[in-house]
This record gives structure tokens, C-alpha cells and sequence, in this order.
């Protein structure tokens, strides 16, 4: 009885010990499975579907990220949300980013986002009237402008497609303009020539009495971001492990994005109020993660060069890579 009795005492402690052995280990894949949250802010246009696509297959959750995305009025308007630490991350036009960073602001860019077409039909143009006396960058010498603001990469990219086209920048006018506001505006005169990405582009070009001057971002900078990641140098050295995690789901997300364009378009109804029609044959960006590092230094070459910046940013600094 005696030994049959601490046989099944044996037996019971060898069980325990197995119970203890999963609950431990069923802790630490709880702790491990544990979710960091973020807010990233995103502008209420087109490309930032991507964002809500990552989301809803769930690959910020598989890299251990609960994303919350907040709208922003703007690239500029977000930045001092990420430098406050109200939002941790932000998707906006790098350009906003090394404006700040000119003016002190200690911002990163964390990941690329999106760029325009290298060659072919471009996400963004610049329209005049087919009776105008402009038919090259150089004829806009003189004459007047739209863009949606000033000092940004609409201008800066006419500018630097005048001047690699022969012309003169500095004879280059700008006025801004809501881009909805612009096809009228131009019909009626009241300027030259228009700067407007999808889908307004297409919407002036449907005017047969419009055409297209060119692509400034093609002049340019063949293939320049048009949107990246980025947030502030504070949170990127106090929390490395989630910059990395977030580097990785946004490298993903935005691979798998391009993969299944039409997966992602099919968001975008709901997403920013788009209609199916145009939401699944719209012209966009091209999504990719990576930091695009030599066409933002060209970027910050002619901010420098057309005076948007007061001096050379510190690119090794700015770039998380």
C-alpha cells in the first residue's frame, strides 16, 4: 500500500509540474502576443488606404502593433501632433518633414510610403488651356501658376523642371488654390496654367479645350516620394523595438498593397467617400516601404537650391534606416 501510495504521489507531482510547466509557458506567450498602440496620423486622400488595408489583414497586429489611424488636415498640421508625442507616427510629404527639421524640429522619417510614376501616365501634372501661348516649362516664364500651397513640392517641382527645361524660375509666378477649385478657375482665366494631382488631373483634362504641359515630378525627380512615414527623433530613441516592428508591418503592408492593388481599392468607398467607378481606375502612387534615400536627397538638393530650406539637412540624422 506503502509504495503503491507514493507511486501515485510521484505520479501526481510529475503532472503538477506539467500543469506548472504549460501555465508558464501560456504567460509568456500572453506576454509575448502583448500589442503595442499607436496613432498614426494619415491625410484623407487616396494613397492612404494602404494604412486601412494593413489594418483590416492584419498584419500591423501580426507585428505586435494595435494601429489607430486619426485624419489630418495636413502634412505640416500633423507634425506637431508627432512632436508632442499626441500621435506616434505620421504618414505626409517628406518635404513638410525636412521643412521642419530646417526650422528645428527633430523629425525622422521612418519608412518610405509612396512615389510617383517614374515614366507613363503621373499621379500629379500640370494643365493649361489649349489656346495659351504655353507649350513648354520655359512659357511659363511670366505667367501664373495654381497650386494647393506654396513653398511645396508643387512648385518646387515646376521650378525645377523650368530650369532643367532651359527657363528662367525666377520669372515663375504661384498663386494657391483649393485643387476642386482649380479647373473653373483656369476655364475663366484667372490663371495660366494649374498643378493638381488624380483625380483632379483627369477631371481638367476631360475638358477638351485643356491639355497636359508635363509631369513636373517625372522632370523632376523620376520616381520622387510623394508621401513617407515619419516620427519624432524623442520616440524613435526612447522606444527602438517599436520602431523596428513598425518599420517591418509598414514594409509588408505596403508590399502586399501594391500585390493586391485592387484589394486596397476596394476600400477606398468607404475609406475617404470615393466612388467605386473611380476608386478602381484612378491613376496612384506606387506603395513601397523603403526609404527612397537617393531621390529625397535630390529633393532636399532643390528645396536648398530654390531657397524652401535654409541649409543642407543632415540626411544620416533625418533617415531611420
Amino acid at each position: 500500500m506503502k509504495k503503491g501510495l507514493l507511486k501515485s504521489m510521484a505520479v501526481g507531482a510529475i503532472a503538477l509540474l506539467g500543469l506548472t510547466a504549460c501555465g508558464s509557458g501560456g504567460g509568456n506567450d500572453a506576454a509575448e502576443s502583448e500589442t503595442t498602440k499607436i496613432t498614426v496620423g494619415v491625410l484623407s486622400i487616396a494613397p492612404s488606404v494602404a494604412m486601412e488595408y494593413g489594418i483590416q489583414e492584419g498584419i500591423f497586429e501580426k507585428h505586435g502593433l494595435e494601429v489607430e489611424l486619426q485624419t489630418g488636415q495636413g502634412g505640416a498640421a500633423m507634425l506637431p501632433a508627432v512632436s508632442t508625442g499626441q500621435m506616434q507616427f505620421a504618414v505626409g510629404n517628406p518635404l513638410s518633414v525636412l521643412t521642419a527639421a530646417d526650422k528645428g524640429m527633430d523629425m525622422r522619417i521612418v519608412t518610405g510610403y509612396s512615389n510617383s510614376k517614374a515614366d507613363g501616365d503621373d499621379i500629379n501634372g500640370v494643365v493649361v488651356r489649349k489656346d495659351s501661348n504655353i507649350k513648354e516649362w520655359a512659357d511659363l516664364e511670366g505667367n501664373t501658376t495654381a497650386v494647393n500651397a506654396l513653398k511645396t513640392q508643387g512648385d518646387l517641382t515646376i521650378l525645377a523642371s523650368t530650369e532643367k527645361a532651359g527657363g528662367d524660375p525666377s520669372k515663375l509666378n504661384f498663386s494657391e488654390m483649393p485643387f476642386p477649385d482649380m479647373p473653373a478657375q483656369l476655364e475663366r482665366g484667372n490663371m495660366d496654367a494649374m498643378w493638381a494631382p488624380e483625380p483632379v488631373l483627369s477631371m481638367a483634362l476631360a475638358d477638351e479645350d485643356n491639355e497636359l504641359l508635363g509631369y513636373p515630378n517625372q522632370e523632376a525627380i523620376p520616381g520622387m516620394p510623394t508621401m513617407v512615414s515619419f516620427t519624432s527623433g524623442n520616440y524613435a530613441e526612447e522606444n527602438p523595438e517599436v520602431i523596428e516592428k513598425f518599420q517591418a508591418a509598414m514594409k509588408e503592408t505596403l508590399s502586399a498593397a501594391q500585390e493586391n492593388d485592387q484589394d486596397a481599392r476596394a476600400l477606398l468607398p468607404d475609406f475617404v467617400n470615393m466612388d467605386k467607378d473611380l476608386a478602381e481606375n484612378m491613376n496612384m502612387e506606387d506603395w513601397d516601404g523603403e526609404i527612397p534615400t537617393d531621390q529625397l536627397q535630390e529633393l532636399a538638393d532643390f528645396a536648398v537650391k530654390f531657397e524652401f530650406l535654409g541649409k543642407d539637412p543632415d540626411m544620416d540624422k533625418v533617415l531611420l534606416k
